[in-house]
């Protein structure tokens, strides 16, 4: 389409054109319904459809045993940070957090609140780097250990998960999970915020594992109770109708792709891209995280002051590539190219940087 530019914005972030606009063509009418899909009770065989076709399909594209449950959840990643420790830290037990940047942190203050929980590694203050297996220090008898895989401020990623034996492994994947083939039954528990990869902001993604389901605990709050929404499939309230109507699309959109495969080929092809030329000019473009845990979804860095640093956003802009500026609390450029970011959008914006580089030497 003539007038899309590149959204490089880290979330919500862009969409596939096609999506967008298979969501247009049944906006209106849904199904030959006479109404619209942000229209239809959340208790129809329409939508009952719909949500069971984005369960089979997520099944499908991450390989998800059949022991564990998909529920869809509102109040984002964030309400998540809340819920793992509502659920699951037992009252005088601990938990594990390896905090690698600030919404790791986000989640083991919300569980501070909650109980007593244990930084198990952290990589403060300057977050530039995944700590180590042997960085990790893990207690054999905590309910459960919590990782962030991407950090999305920092630009760092867990390039491979950590070993952490037979306790739960609970991980915030909202900024990565669908960019890779991974296995699914490393993990007790997966919460995904859907703004980045998955579709709109407004609903959230759990994917959980049945035992964990049994040792939520009864008397707390229903609906902060995971074990709630997996006995009403996702619907003991009115659930994200349209969100989780676009989620589908997105999962049918990567289905067409040819699956995680090739979706993480294209992905590996568009770091590569982006890293080349920061590692081709590194006293120009300065990588923010350290190379071996760099993420492939927000690739950040600075430059040589903030003055270059501004103009280089606004130059982009005006070349129709948005989104670039670094995260408030920490400034410099974010490059997120998440799923929906074609691999053409990089190619032109690392031209945009070698062409900048030549003019503002």
């Amino acid at each position: 389409m003539a007038n899309r530019i590149f959204n490089f914005n880290p979330g919500p972030a862009t969409l596939p054109l096609p999506v967008l606009e298979k969501a247009k063509e049944e906006f209106v009418n849904y199904s030959s319904l006479g109404m619209s899909v942000t229209e239809i009770s959340h208790r129809s065989k329409q939508f009952d459809a719909i949500l069971e076709d984005t369960k089979k399909l997520f099944c499908e594209i991450l390989g998800v045993p059949q022991n564990y449950k998909i529920i869809f959840l509102g109040g984002g990643a964030s309400l998540q940070f809340s819920m793992v420790a509502m659920n699951f830290l037992a009252q005088g037990k601990s938990a594990d957090y390896v905090v690698t940047g600030e919404w790791a942190k986000k989640a083991l203050k919300e569980a501070q609140i909650l109980g007593q929980p244990k930084v198990a590694a952290t990589t403060e203050p300057d977050f530039k780097r995944i700590p180590k297996q042997n960085e990790i220090k893990l207690d054999p008898n905590a309910c459960y250990v919590h990782i962030t895989s991407n950090e999305t401020i920092s630009g760092t990623q867990w390039a491979q998960y950590p070993d952490v034996g037979t306790v739960p492994l609970i991980c915030d994947m909202s900024s990565d999970i669908l960019c890779r083939k991974f296995d699914v039954s490393r993990f007790a528990l997966i919460y995904a915020g859907a703004q980045k990869n998955l579709g709109p902001a407004g609903v959230t993604v759990v994917i959980i594992r049945d035992d964990l389901v049994e040792k939520c605990p009864e008397k707390m709050p229903t609906m902060l109770n995971y074990k709630t929404h997996v006995a009403k499939n996702s619907l003991y309230n009115t659930p994200p109708v349209f969100a989780i109507y676009m989620i589908k699309l997105v999962l049918d959109w990567v289905k067409g792709q040819g699956g995680l495969a090739k979706v993480e080929e294209i992905n590996n092809e568009k770091a590569r891209l982006v890293y080349g030329i920061l590692d081709k000019y590194p006293d120009y473009f300065k990588s923010a995280a350290e190379k071996e845990s760099r993420s492939i979804m927000n690739v950040t860095l600075r430059m040589k002051n903030e003055e270059t640093e501004k103009m280089f956003i606004d130059e982009a802009a005006k070349a129709g590539f948005h989104g670039l500026k670094g995260h408030r609390s920490v400034g410099g450029i974010r490059v997120s190219m998440y799923n929906a970011m074609p691999l053409e959008g990089i190619k032109k914006l690392v031209e945009f940087m070698e062409d900048f580089k030549k003019r503002n030497p």
